[in-house]
């Protein structure tokens, strides 16, 4: 197996500029200097990005820059020794100690065990001072190597998690297990497992821990959870199997504070167990979010406005596919049985089947056949679509109190479509049902009750309350302010109609995907169900937002061709897909850009989806499908001027970002300096 480290990639003793990107870049360098990677430049990319969801300094002078990607040819590891310490975001202060983890995309699993012992390694004290007065790069790699188990000390260090063995501690003994993770799973998830098992060592607490990470995980036995008196979630990414702790008391926090602060964690699990009202973890937790109970503010809980956020992006996520789904069946019912299947919808699919087709239709559909087939399609997608408000207003309420919040979300979605209270209606209900649940849950209850309440109790009472409060206090109001809203989008046309083009332009192509995005889609495709043929507003609105959420990966795509060098080897490859998300009306596709440089690439965006949104709106373009880009286009009224609106729009955002790129803010190319092969 190719070794990990090599004197060509250690620098000692050397200033490597003031800030974490310098020092990351140089490293980079040193990396494909010596054949791991195929260019520095994307290497630089992605390791800065990751750099850029959470600092990598952690305590001890020590920063693990890291990442994996596809410019990395060797798993390497780079290390710089900086005269000139850089602060890397830890609480003590600047690293003088770098290690650069390069990963390839398709690493083995040998070598990901051996970057996660090089980060278990690195919080042992005795290991930082040898590198520390290591005199020669052979002195450094041998150290890495005696550590990795790979030198002739051959001794790997220990496994932080007894997980394997099932070892339990006297009864006396207080018992935490935890898990650890991080998104990348080479770094931060070990070295948290590693200073909480030694915290516990520290202060007489059996600490067991679940690693999930890129290395493989062992999970806990069930002995080993059952016996615990309490949990530490140190973690970025969602708990897998979460469920298997239900009912324990918690705390959680992102993986860095279990390096930096895991004292703190095992000593608030313990003041957690202590409190009869301490937080638990939900029956049916699924994800890292999941929770019933109170806790204090310093154990990682959500603020009220983050999660706020987070339950009404978990209602639109879950939301989109039933409106995809049945806009995608409603567009193919239109091209099978006309636009005016509407009419004959309902008729043809009670009173006909294959065999007795239909002789009423309407004069655009494809035959009888094609009436009957256009008909049963309409008819599924339109219950489809019927589900909207339902499922926002359900998942809503999921977000909010888990399981519990299900039921009496969907009864205050469907109560809210009754009333005519639309999106904004099953936004309400949802919040009211779930917060509702949430409180119930909190509430005490004898133990002969609790397996009652998730399942009978709190859906019913929810229920009660937050339907009861939308159809005795909320639902008319918010009815009228609908009903307004709707007849205000009937009458636009001119410039007022192209001013919410321009808006909804900017709103897709803000955050490519994100909250402000989702609230422009969600808009628009809550429209649909108030449209027909006297009322065409929606389906323009539709045409408008689905052209703008477009352009951001085309425009990527177009601006990668034109401008070959201003674009990395990964972004060339990312903008090869980037045509076919674009295509497919998938914004995501232009993300990758957008991290790797968010000033430049967004508001490029913004510019061209917003001429999009006008255009389209101008030309009075229509969309009877809330998804597919160009291959719905046959439930595109006026296609061909759509298309020029997008055509526009991805123009002006390609040689914008490019401009932007050429001429702005651009940094002269750093030389990477060639590295010198020690001898």
């Amino acid at each position: 197996m190719t070794e990990l480290i090599a004197p060509e990639l250690v620098e000692l003793d050397a200033s490597l500029g003031s800030t974490p990107s310098d020092v990351i870049r140089h490293l980079a360098g040193r990396v494909a200097g010596a054949g791991r990677a195929t260019e520095v430049e994307g290497l630089f990319a992605d390791a800065y990005a990751r750099e850029q969801k959470t600092a990598t300094g952690v305590p001890g002078g020590i920063a693990i820059p890291h990442c994996r990607s596809t410019a990395v040819t060797v798993p390497s590891l780079a290390m710089a020794r900086l005269s000139e310490p850089v602060d890397f975001g830890a609480k003590d202060g600047p690293a003088d100690l770098v290690f650069f983890i390069a990963a390839p995309e398709g690493a083995d699993q040998e070598h990901l065990k051996l970057l996660a012992k090089l980060a278990r390694s690195l919080i042992k004290k005795d290991f930082t001072a040898a590198l520390r007065a290591a005199q020669s790069r052979q002195d450094i790699v041998a150290l890495v190597n005696d550590a990795l188990g790979l030198g002739p000390a051959g001794a790997s260090p220990a496994q932080a998690t007894t997980a394997a063995t099932g070892d339990l501690a006297p009864s006396s003994v207080k018992r935490i297990v935890a898990v650890t993770a991080c998104p990348t799973g080479i770094a931060h998830t070990y070295m948290a497992a590693d200073s909480l098992v030694a915290a516990g060592k520290e202060k007489g607490i059996d600490v067991q821990v679940e690693t999930q990470g890129s290395a493989g995980s062992t999970p806990l036995p069930r002995s080993v959870i059952e016996a615990a008196d309490a949990v530490v979630f140190a973690v970025d990414v969602d708990v897998r199997d979460k469920e298997r702790f239900a009912g324990k008391p918690y705390v959680q926090s992102p993986v860095k504070r279990g390096i930096d602060e895991p004292g703190v964690m095992l000593d608030e699990a313990l003041a957690v167990a202590a409190d009869p009202n301490g937080r638990r973890i939900a029956r049916g937790a699924a994800g890292a979010s999941s929770a019933s109970g109170t806790g204090s503010a310093s154990d990682g809980r959500e603020s009220g406005g983050a999660k706020l956020k987070r339950a009404l992006l978990t209602g639109v996520s879950y939301m989109i596919p039933f409106v995809a789904g049945g806009g995608l069946l409603i567009a193919l019912g239109f091209l099978l049985g006309g636009f005016d299947i509407t009419k004959y919808a309902d008729t043809i699919v009670l009173k006909n089947n294959l065999f007795t087709l239909p002789t009423e239709f309407g004069p655009q559909a494809i035959g009888p056949l094609g009436a009957y087939l256009g008909a049963v399609l309409f008819k599924i997608g339109a219950l489809s679509m019927g589900f909207l408000v339902p499922a926002l207003a359900g998942y809503i309420g999921y977000a909010l109190a888990d399981r519990p919040g299900i039921a009496p979300g969907f009864v205050a979605g469907a109560v809210a479509g009754f009333m005519g209270a639309g999106f904004l209606g099953g936004i309400v209900g949802g919040l009211l049902a779930g917060y509702t649940a949430h409180w119930l849950a909190t509430l005490p209850a004898p133990r002969w009750l609790r397996g009652l309440m998730p399942v009978a109790i709190i859906p019913l009472i929810a229920s009660i309350i937050a339907s009861g409060l939308m159809f005795v206090v909320l639902g008319g109001p918010i009815a009228f302010v609908t009903k307004a809203l709707n007849d205000w989008l009937t009458g636009m046309s001119g410039a007022t109609a192209v001013i919410l083009g321009v808006i909804l332009g900017l709103m897709m192509c803000f955050d490519l995907g994100g909250p402000v995005n989702k609230v422009a889609y969600a808009f628009a495709v809550a429209g649909l169900s108030a449209a027909s043929a006297d009322n065409t507003a929606p389906y323009h609105i539709m045409a408008a937002v689905m052209a703008a959420g477009m352009v951001p990966p085309l425009a990527m795509a177009l601006a990668t061709v034109l401008d070959h060098k201003n674009f990395n080897a990964t972004e060339h490859e990312n903008g090869k897909a980037a045509w076919l998300l674009g295509a497919s009306f998938i914004s995501e596709g232009a993300i990758p850009f957008a991290a790797a440089d968010p000033l430049r690439v967004i508001p490029a965006s913004m510019l061209g989806g917003a001429l999009t949104g006008a255009l389209t709106m101008a030309f009075n373009v229509s969309s009877k499908a809330p998804h597919g880009g160009i291959f719905v286009f046959f439930a595109i009224d006026n296609f061909l001027l759509w298309f020029v609106s997008i055509a526009a729009g991805v123009v002006v955002s390609a040689l914008a970002v490019i401009g932007l790129k050429r001429y702005v803010g651009k940094k002269a190319p750093e030389a990477v300096e060639p590295v010198p092969v020690a001898v």
